[in-house]
Parts: structure tokens; C-alpha cells; sequence
């Protein structure tokens, strides 16, 4: 029983609004739900003006595969730049490009200028903009509430991406009615604008490191470095690419699915979008207590599931009072899967590498919409639609499946805080340039060498994901219990980078290791610059 004098810690609220008690994510918060707004304006006037000016399915999917192919070709130096430049300078950059372009789209519409290539060449451009926002809004996240209200803010970041896909269409589907699909994409351009001054109202103290920015080449090394040494991350990137690869069909091929249902026409258009986006809305403000009910993988499965079933009733639909109730499912089903499969990317991520870890989180999506809306749109066009989402609906459950049962995250739970635990060497005339070679020598018990590899395995994952360009594990052929771990780094500044990216999950990994290592002082650790031999 405690002291009746004892203070009690202050309740965590872990209720769906809590993050928006926040004053920053509030603000940004309704600038994102601004700024998807006029990207889902955008994407419904071009999918049907390119319905106006072609009816072939390929060329309208080809609208989908232009606004996310961006994201997947430019999603590792988004990233790497997210991470090494002032984040808030960097976010108002992108969103006064995606102004820049949406400006120009309207010009080319305005004037009369339109074909179906220039639609595909200016949506990709505004793709480009998203690919270089997405990464360093994904980075700030964390930055504005604690860490046990990040499934909720997470969570109503889908909010403000659904309540945009009504709330967008709506508004496009009524101006393209009312007074012409030119006026949808003026006012796009005047609503980018505002989102880009409203970011920079946001005040945020960028802390420059000591060691000097990383170079990008180094930086996207180090990124694909630590999400190729961390299973979770994989199996996240496996399965979001799975899920997005089979769910695009309906999205993409939605325009035509929209004309061939009776009466159906730009308001059907704008209806199916807002149905899928107050789907997800629901489901987002449900979701606490779905993780609380049910573990990650049984989400996802059953998410997937579900959206597969609703796009099978998709492709059979006679009319909007079918549509509807199936398109409200699938976007309940849609925000379930992709929050469940957001936030375990997140978890995974430290700070220093977070922009470069989702910014290929958001490659796996991207990647698998554009090819899913070229593969569904190419198989619309040699079958039917109905055919399309038939096969999309089949092939989705079966390949996530396959996914969740052998792509697995075979990794512990780890402690992500950064440590200052382990001391910064420094060296009396520290070298310009030229890879630094580091040995760790290490005495153990023999008998116990076979468990001490094992372990040893987790230290190379660990190197590798801080940065080392390699790593190598030498045994004394003379002396058995004798072990050299060998790493190498790219220079000294990025030898000493890694002692910035030092976790608690390191700390309790050296205190493993030291434990097989028998005598009482500790391993002899050496540094030496490799020396490029020169012919004179």
C-alpha cells in the first residue's frame, strides 16, 4: 500500500484526441488536412478530366501511376534530406513547390493548353512535390507528442487524409458540376499557397550537429543500411507493399467504375471517394481499442480481408446503394491495415534516421500503388474492370497471407532512447580523411564460443544500422577463446557519427557482450586510418 503523501504520476491520456492538446500538431495538423485536401481536389479533376479526353482504362490508371511513381523514385534522397537539413525550412520548401506546380496546372487548363501527356507530365511534377513533403512531415510527427500518444496521432493523420478525401472531392466533384473542372484547379493553387504560409508560422529550433551535415550519398547509404539490418522494418516494407499493390485497383480504376454504375456521373465520382474517406474516419477514431482487442498481425490480416471483400462487391455493384455501404467498408479496412502497419514502422525508427526509414516506408506503398495501377488498368484493359478488381480482390488476401507467415519480424523489442552512455573517442591529430579501421578484441570462455557468435550477430546488425561501412567477426586460430570484432567506418566524422546513434538497446548489447569476455580489464580496443599505398 503506498504513502497516503505519495504523489501519484499524472494519467496518460491515450485517447483518439489527445495529440491535438498539442498546440504544434494541432496547427500542422490542420495544415496537413489543408494541404491533402487540395491534393485530393487535384486528383479527382485530373482522373476525370483525363475520362473527358480519352476513354481508354490505361491512360486513366496511368493518372495514379503518375502521382505516386515520384514518391518511389525519390523517396531515399527525400528522406536523407529530411534528416540532415532544418526540417521546418525543408517542409516549407516542398509545399511551395507543390504550389508552384498546382499554379501551372491551372494555367495549362485555364488556357485551353491540355492534352493527355501534359496531365500525366504536371501530376507527376505535383508528385514530386509529395514525395520530398511526405518524408519530413512523417519525421516531425514524433517531435510533437510523446511517444505513447503516437498510435493516436498517427491515427488522425489518417483522419486528416480521409476527412480530405471527402472533403476534396466533395468540393471538386461540386465545382466540376457547377461552374467547370478549370475553377477546381484555381482554387487548388490558392489553397497551396496558404498551406505553404501557414507552415511557416510554425517556430521550430533546428540544432545543427557538431560534425558537420552528412553528405547524401553517405546519408542514403547509412538509411538503406539500417532498414536492410532491421527485420522489422522488412517485414512493415513486405507487407505495406503488398497491401497498397492490390488495394490501388479499386482507386485507380475507380473513375470508370463510377461511370458504368446506373445513373453515374462526377457526383457518383465524388460520393465513392467521400464513402471510402468517412469509412476510414470512423475506424481512425475506433482505433485505441482495436489494438487494444486484437495484436498487429491479426489487424492487418483481417484489415486485409475485409478490403478485399469489399472490393470484390465493388466489381458486381449495380448501383450506388451497393457502392456505398462497400466503399464506407473499405475504407474502414484501409485505415486499419495502413495505421497498423504505419505505426510499427515508426516504433522501429530512432530520430537520427527517421525521415530516411519512412521515406522508404513510403516507397513500399508508392511502388506498389503505381505498379498496381498499371498492372489493374493494363488488366481492365484486356478483360473488364469487373475482371480487374475480381483477381486484385483474390490475390490480395492470398499474397498478404504468404507475407505475414514468411517475411516475419524475428527481432526483440528494443529500447530506441539515445544513450550518451558510450564515451567519444578522441584522437590527438584526428584524420582528414581515409577509413578507420576498429578492433575490439575480446577473451572468452571456449565452451562458451558457440553463444558468443550468436550474440555477436546482434553487434554486427547493430554496427551496420549506426552506420559502419563493415563488419567482420576474426577468431585466433592459436588461441580459441580469442575473438577480434572488426569494423570500418567511411572517415573519422562518420566514425564518430555512430556515437550520436548510440540506444539504450547498445548499451544493454555491450553489457551482453562483456559478460562472455573472462579477464577483469575491459576489451582492448584499437583505431588505426587505413593508408592508401602511393607509387613514387
Amino acid at each position: 500500500m503506498s504513502e497516503p503523501n505519495t504523489p501519484q504520476p499524472e494519467p496518460v491520456d491515450l485517447s483518439a484526441l489527445a495529440p491535438l492538446k498539442h498546440l504544434a500538431f494541432r496547427m500542422l495538423w490542420g495544415t496537413w488536412l489543408m494541404a491533402n485536401t487540395c491534393m485530393w481536389m487535384s486528383d479527382v479533376a485530373a482522373a476525370w478530366m483525363m475520362t473527358s479526353m480519352t476513354t481508354s482504362p490505361l491512360w486513366v490508371a496511368l493518372v495514379q501511376t503518375s502521382a505516386t511513381l515520384p514518391v518511389f523514385l525519390l523517396g531515399l534522397p527525400s528522406g536523407a534530406l529530411a534528416d540532415i537539413l532544418d526540417r521546418r525550412r525543408y517542409f516549407i520548401a516542398t509545399q511551395f513547390w507543390i504550389a508552384a506546380v498546382a499554379t501551372l496546372l491551372c494555367i495549362a487548363v485555364v488556357t485551353g493548353i491540355m492534352t493527355p501527356p501534359l496531365l500525366l507530365a504536371l501530376t507527376f511534377a505535383n508528385g514530386v512535390g509529395l514525395a520530398m513533403r511526405w518524408p519530413v512531415f512523417a519525421a516531425i510527427v514524433p517531435e510533437l507528442v510523446p511517444r505513447t500518444q503516437l498510435p493516436a496521432a498517427l491515427a488522425l493523420n489518417g483522419v486528416a487524409m480521409n476527412a480530405s478525401r471527402i472533403i476534396g472531392p466533395l468540393v471538386a466533384g461540386a465545382l466540376i458540376a457547377s461552374a467547370g473542372t478549370q475553377f477546381v484547379f484555381v482554387l487548388n493553387a490558392v489553397l497551396s499557397v496558404i498551406s505553404g504560409f501557414l507552415i511557416m508560422r510554425w517556430r521550430r529550433a533546428h540544432t545543427p550537429s557538431p560534425l558537420g551535415r552528412e553528405r547524401l550519398v553517405s546519408a542514403i547509404r547509412v538509411g538503406v543500411q539500417f532498414v536492410a539490418q532491421s527485420s522489422r522494418l522488412r517485414a512493415v516494407l513486405v507487407q505495406v507493399a503488398v497491401f497498397f499493390l492490390h488495394s490501388t485497383a479499386l482507386l485507380a480504376l475507380l473513375p470508370l467504375i463510377a461511370r458504368n454504375l446506373h445513373t453515374g456521373d462526377a457526383g457518383t465520382f465524388t460520393l465513392l471517394l467521400a464513402s471510402m474517406g468517412a469509412g476510414a474516419i470512423g475506424a481512425a477514431l475506433y482505433m485505441p481499442r482495436l489494438r487494444q482487442w486484437l495484436p498487429r498481425d491479426s489487424l492487418v490480416l483481417r484489415a486485409t480481408m475485409l478490403q478485399s471483400a469489399s472490393t470484390a462487391v465493388m466489381a458486381l455493384a449495380p448501383n450506388v446503394w451497393v457502392a456505398v455501404p462497400a466503399m464506407l467498408i473499405n475504407g474502414a479496412a484501409w485505415i486499419t491495415c495502413a495505421n497498423s502497419l504505419s505505426v510499427s514502422a515508426q516504433l522501429a525508427l530512432p530520430d537520427w534516421v527517421r525521415a530516411r526509414g519512412m521515406s522508404m516506408y513510403q516507397m513500399a506503398i508508392m511502388g506498389g500503388s503505381a505498379l498496381g495501377a498499371a498492372l489493374w488498368g493494363q488488366v481492365a484493359t484486356v478483360t473488364s474492370v469487373p475482371t480487374a478488381l475480381g483477381v486484385a480482390a483474390i490475390s490480395g488476401t492470398v499474397c498478404m497471407l504468404l507475407a505475414l507467415s514468411y517475411v516475419r519480424d524475428t527481432s526483440l523489442e528494443e529500447d530506441l532512447t539515445p544513450s550518451r552512455e558510450f564515451k567519444v573517442p578522441i584522437a590527438d591529430a584526428p584524420p582528414g580523411e581515409g577509413q578507420v579501421l576498429v578492433t575490439i578484441e575480446y577473451l572468452i570462455d571456449p565452451l562458451r564460443a558457440q553463444d558468443f557468435r550468436a550474440l555477436m550477430q546482434e553487434s554486427r546488425r547493430s554496427r551496420l544500422r549506426q552506420g559502419a561501412l563493415s563488419w567482420d567477426l576474426l577468431r585466433d586460430v592459436n588461441q580459441p577463446g580469442r575473438f577480434i570484432e572488426q569494423i570500418i567506418d567511411e572517415s573519422w566524422t562518420e566514425h564518430l557519427r555512430r556515437f550520436d546513434r548510440v540506444t539504450a538497446s547498445d548499451v544493454s548489447l555491450r553489457e551482453r557482450k562483456l559478460a562472455f569476455h573472462v579477464p577483469e580489464e575491459p576489451p582492448l580496443v584499437t583505431r588505426c586510418v587505413v593508408e592508401t599505398a602511393s607509387t613514387t
